[in-house]
């Protein structure tokens, strides 16, 4: 039986629109013929803007697989990730992303990330002002100490 892991995250996306949690959008994560997550976004029910419906899936199926490394999953989304989204697909070690909408059909209907893109390309810096702090021995002690309790917690 062949699942269609679109269809799948179109429905939960409907659901979640109907129950007032999020917005057009809506993710699965797929290992194989496993379905690992299917989200919607979150951002209605959370208020919180981080609770994109792939940011929901990649944590859901972390939190399942009981591990950050999403190596040979593939996530397929109602519209193409912003670039938060990408950030944390490939960060995952996620691969392969299928996508519908793109992100201009999603700024035509109000829900552009086009200020993010812009911002990342380099095109308008105004966006926001990064203020480089003069180098602090105690924040440079945090990788150190990182790697020494791993060390030790092994």
């Amino acid at each position: 039986m062949i699942v269609d892991y679109m269809k799948l995250a179109v429905e939960k996306t409907i659901e979640g629109m109907e129950n007032k949690i999020g917005g057009p959008f809506g993710a699965a994560v797929v290992r194989g013929d496993e379905i690992i997550a299917v989200c919607s976004n979150r951002m209605m029910a959370d208020m919180d803007p981080s609770q994109h419906a792939e940011m929901v899936a990649i944590r859901e199926a972390c939190k399942t697989l009981g591990t950050m490394n999403l190596e040979g999953c593939e996530i397929y989304a109602t519209c193409e990730p912003c670039p938060m989204c990408v950030g944390a697909i490939i960060w995952s070690g996620i691969k392969v992303v299928h996508y519908c909408s793109t992100s201009h059909d999603a700024h035509e209907h109000g829900f552009s990330d086009m200020h993010l893109r812009d911002y990342l390309t380099g095109k308008d810096k105004s966006v926001l002002n990064m203020i480089k702090v003069e180098k602090r021995e105690d924040c440079d002690h945090l990788f150190t100490y990182f790697h020494e309790l791993n060390k030790t917690q092994k």
